[in-house]
């Protein structure tokens, strides 16, 4: 194939396109932050399963006695506190993972901007002859 994309959608020069070095560090950048972008998505989703599962465990104490004794975990051990306590340890985590998620989130929404911006560049200077758009799973 001449040009354009190979079969693996990686770019391929044709002998009228130049790729300076400021393009090459914009293909570069758009790259990184894209991978990087890829791994904050991911902990996105493990911080979202985590917050689920402290809203399940807030849901099972509403089902305990309020003289019940619940087995805490702290670390790599677990500790007995009443159900008030442990009420008050589930809010406090859900807040604590409701402040990692939004702190995530600034940062896709920054890296996506930045993306965007190189895009635009990139694209105005290469059209068809370049693909930035991620693959679907």
């Amino acid at each position: 194939m001449a040009g354009g994309k190979n079969a693996q959608g990686a770019f391929q020069p044709d002998s009228d396109v130049h790729i300076s070095f400021e393009d090459q560090q914009k293909i570069n950048k758009f790259a990184k932050q894209n991978a990087q972008m890829d791994d904050l998505k991911e902990e996105l989703k493990l911080r979202w399963n985590d917050l689920r599962s402290l809203e399940d465990a807030s849901v099972e104490l509403a089902f305990m006695d309020d003289d019940a004794k619940i087995p805490y975990r702290i670390g790599d051990l677990f500790v007995n506190q009443d159900l008030e306590k442990t009420q008050k340890c589930l809010e406090e985590a859900k807040e604590k993972k409701l402040a990692e998620i939004a702190e995530l989130e600034s940062k896709c929404s920054d890296l996506k901007g930045i993306m965007t911006d190189l895009k635009a560049q990139l694209y105005a200077k290469f059209g068809n002859h370049i693909n930035l758009e991620a693959e679907e799973d």
